[in-house]
């Protein structure tokens, strides 16, 4: 079965929560907090690997989830971050966002990366909150939730050269007699429904060839098999055209079984039209066929294209074939390799976004909403009444105290953010005994801290005291 397009749900790992503690030991008073940070949440990784051959896992299974970070304990221990999940994926796969249908990555060469889902940031412990008048905060961070998405994947053969023609031309007599691959051979039309790869070694150079299903007139509208299978023909460097001498049991001719297919090619996609190719004439040992060969001869030397008559039955002019798509591969590659210098790891760039939305829901009742804001609230321990305060403040540092009052909120007016629900007060911002520290927060450890126990990265509550 030939898997090349699926469709899965990732999630990265989330945040582990911050820890709020305090040092207590004999003859130590007043330890001070000494809550650890939690660790950041594991990534979803996609990688390209040469090893794999299809989609054919992501078919069956379509749910995939990081791990998330341990929290935070005690005595400053941080806690672990979660390991990235890596699914390999076939070179020549394609990845979108199933949602927006924007595409993220082609993963073309072995070991490229894209990080499709991002974990959450560790909560930070209670050490990050003291200041000169909150000595002793009983606070910290919750983890932040990871991301999630739905994305697409498409694979498209990474072959060298592509047999391209009309149906029940011999494509697939030719591949099984220039490899080792063993397609399904029969005398009618779209015997071929999959593409079918095989190795060809010619002279001092091999090469994938990839026998693709016949194309019909019309193919770049979806007709016949038409876009099912076009785009494989876009990965290759070389197009082998393949006419069929005889006519076939329609009695075509095989001069305008070329032109048809070279339209159809153009239609598709502009640059296939100019894509390097070879002619190859087929079923020459037929009787009649050899005078079909000399007119198709004269159209490839008139428009500058390598023709080659063969025969898949009788193996007559193989060999030629086979070292002249060889070579030309070679150097096409080469000339790829030059020109190209492809990066090892490939990361989509994503920018923090600041920027928030008060919306009126009723007389007296508001809605924020912004990614950096809620966030704030999510990471935000809800029923620690220090925690809120702290919250409030960097609410109006963020600037939606003020938002608030333009939008027309007064003192008593309900406030919606990320599902919780706050009384709006406009006084936080000239309180002195809130106190504000940095938002930014510090990035969690991977790693638990030195001294920590095995058992100390097992799995606890968010401000749990050690």
């Amino acid at each position: 079965m030939f898997v090349d397009q699926a469709t899965i749900q990732v999630k990265a790992g989330n945040g582990g929560g911050g820890c709020t503690s305090f040092r207590r030991e004999a003859h130590v008073p007043k330890g001070g907090p000494d809550g650890g940070d939690g660790g950041r949440g594991g990534d979803v990784v996609l990688e390209a690997d040469a090893t794999a051959s299809s989609l054919l896992e992501y078919h069956y299974r379509r749910h995939y989830k990081a791990q998330r970070g341990i929290h935070g304990k005690g005595s400053r221990r941080h806690g672990a971050a979660g390991e990235d999940l890596v699914l390999p994926v076939p070179l020549g796969t394609i990845v979108r966002d199933a949602e927006t249908g924007e595409q993220l990555a082609d993963l073309v060469h072995h070991g490229q990366r894209i990080i499709v889902a991002r974990g959450g940031r560790g909560g930070r412990g209670n050490i990050h909150f003291v200041t000169p008048t909150r000595r002793a905060p009983a606070f910290s961070e919750l983890g932040e939730p990871a991301e999630e998405r739905t994305v697409s994947l498409e694979m498209k053969l990474m072959a060298d050269a592509a047999l391209v023609g009309l149906p029940n031309v011999g494509k697939s007599s030719l591949i099984a007699r220039l490899s080792a691959a063993r397609p399904k051979i029969a005398d009618y039309p779209f015997t071929t429904l999959v593409p079918n790869l095989g190795v060809v070694r010619a002279g001092e150079h091999s090469f994938v060839l990839a026998d693709v299903p016949g194309l019909i007139e019309g193919a770049s509208e979806g007709v016949g098999l038409g876009h099912e299978f076009l785009r494989h023909i876009e990965r290759t460097a070389l197009i082998v055209h393949v006419v069929d001498l005889t006519g076939g049991w329609e009695g075509r001719d095989p001069l305008g079984d070329i032109e048809t297919i070279d339209r159809e090619l153009a239609l598709h996609a502009v640059e296939l039209a100019e894509r390097p190719r070879i002619l190859v004439g087929n079923k020459v040992d037929v009787e009649g066929a050899r005078d079909a060969s000399e007119a198709v001869a004269q159209y490839a030397a008139a428009n500058d294209i390598a023709y080659f008559a063969v025969s898949a039955v009788t193996g007559e002019g193989l060999d030629g074939l086979a070292l002249a798509v060889g070579s030309m591969v070679h150097d096409l590659r080469e000339a790829v390799l030059v020109e190209e210098a492809p990066e090892a790891i490939y990361t989509p760039i994503q920018r923090e976004d600041r920027s928030f939305v008060v919306r009126r829901t009723g007389k007296h009742s508001f809605e924020v909403h912004g990614r950096s804001v809620e966030r704030m609230v999510i990471m935000t321990e809800i029923d620690n009444p220090e925690a809120i305060a702290y919250l409030q403040k960097r609410l109006v540092k963020a600037g939606v105290e003020s938002a608030l009052v333009e939008a027309g909120a007064v003192d008593g007016d309900e406030i919606s953010i990320a599902g919780a629900v706050f009384e709006f007060s406009g006084i936080a911002a000239d309180d002195p005994e809130v106190e504000f520290i940095e938002d930014e927060p510090a990035e969690a450890a991977s790693e638990p801290h030195e001294g920590a126990a095995a058992s100390d990265v097992a799995e606890t509550g968010a401000g749990e005291d050690d």
